[in-house]
């Protein structure tokens, strides 16, 4: 079975982890101090607050931005179900807008006409490693007096006119396994605003600056040294992961883009897409899928069923109609671009979405 993710793990990670086990602190220590760093350098911002997923993230971020009970936050529906949660965890609400067509990202041109009087925040998703349209979104942002925090959970080292996503705002990241790099599961909160990386170190330690002494309500958000070491030799491989990624998205691109029936991804002009998933669009996608699977080749939908549409949302009172988002989710597919995958898989992978559409 050719899988559609595999984390790259090998016998530095295993050293690593091993050398933390000895030192007998395997807590929040050094070496979380040292992947922070290492990972703020990547991005290109001053700080960096790692905690234990993706989820505390974007939770944290909001948080440290003062966002909660009344206020209101505009984001896509067309993402995994944290980017909602996280808002709603808060005591804000998320506001949907819909997506664009071709990058599945949020639709700048609609986001104005959701702002009122409550909107504190804009959450941009650069959903599957591409990047959201930064200028318009910075734009509407400062007209607005609004925050920017950025879900770049599925983006490490994606780049918007050659600058890093989640230093346009306040980033969050996530190292989930599936991701263009894993600390097994963590997350990290980037930021140039050096209030902004106080606030979100309390948040992640029970509110506290000082051992006992609680200034806020906060959560456990905090990461393990064992899981920062692991993060600490994937960062110096994440270069190469994504250039493999992106090679593999090349070959699926020019292999498939004759193909009637399938709309290939797209990359926009000055944006640089890490591929954390290649995702196609077909408009019969069950056969699809089988054909797959009989054929040994693991394939994801991201996402099925868009958050506003969730039972817990609609059971909350959210009724949108959002047509791109909807249509999107019942046409994506994901075909496999890991890293780990050979020439001779890219080839059998071409061949069997081209007769899975004949």
């Amino acid at each position: 079975m050719i899988p559609i993710a595999k984390p790259n793990l090998g016998n530095e990670e295993i050293e690593a982890v091993s050398e933390v086990l000895a030192s007998g602190i395997i807590a929040e220590g050094k070496r979380v101090a040292e992947f922070e760093s290492a990972f703020a350098e990547f991005i290109g911002t001053e700080h960096a607050i790692a905690v234990n997923s993706g989820t505390a993230a974007l939770h944290a971020a909001l948080m440290a931005h003062g966002i909660g009970k009344g206020d209101e936050v505009i984001t896509t529906s067309f993402s995994f179900i944290a980017t909602g949660n996280s808002i709603m965890y808060t005591g804000a609400r998320p506001v949907f807008v819909d997506i664009e067509p071709e990058t599945f990202n949020i639709d700048t041109s609609l986001i104005e006409k959701s702002i009122t009087k409550d909107t504190k925040a804009l959450m941009p998703v650069h959903l599957y490693g591409h990047p959201a349209e930064m200028k318009q979104i910075n734009e509407i942002a400062e007209d607005h007096d609004l925050t920017i925090i950025e879900d770049a959970c599925q983006a490490h080292g994606a780049t918007y006119q050659g600058k890093k996503v989640g230093s346009f705002g306040t980033g969050a990241f996530s190292f989930y396994p599936t991701k263009n790099m894993t600390t097994g599961e963590g997350g990290i909160i980037t930021t140039n605003d050096s209030e902004v990386a106080r606030k979100a170190r309390m948040i992640r330690a029970h509110g506290s600056q000082e051992r006992y002494l609680h200034e806020m309500v906060g959560y456990n958000f905090r990461m393990t040294d064992i899981s920062a070491a692991i993060g600490l030799v994937q960062l110096k491989k994440i270069d190469g992961f994504n250039l493999k990624r992106q090679k593999n998205a090349h070959i699926l691109s020019e292999g498939l883009k004759s193909t009637r029936g399938i709309t290939i991804p797209t990359i926009r002009k000055g944006c640089e897409h890490m591929f954390h998933q290649y995702t196609i669009r077909v408009e019969s996608r069950d056969g699809l899928i089988k054909k797959l699977t009989e054929n040994g080749i693991g394939t994801g939908i991201y996402y099925p069923i868009p958050i506003h549409m969730q039972p817990t949302y609609i059971e909350a009172g959210y009724n949108y109609d959002l047509p791109v988002c909807e249509k999107a989710a019942k046409e994506v597919i994901s075909l496999p671009v890991h890293p780990g995958i050979l020439e001779n898989d890219l080839k059998h992978i071409i061949k069997t979405v081209i007769e899975g559409v004949k």
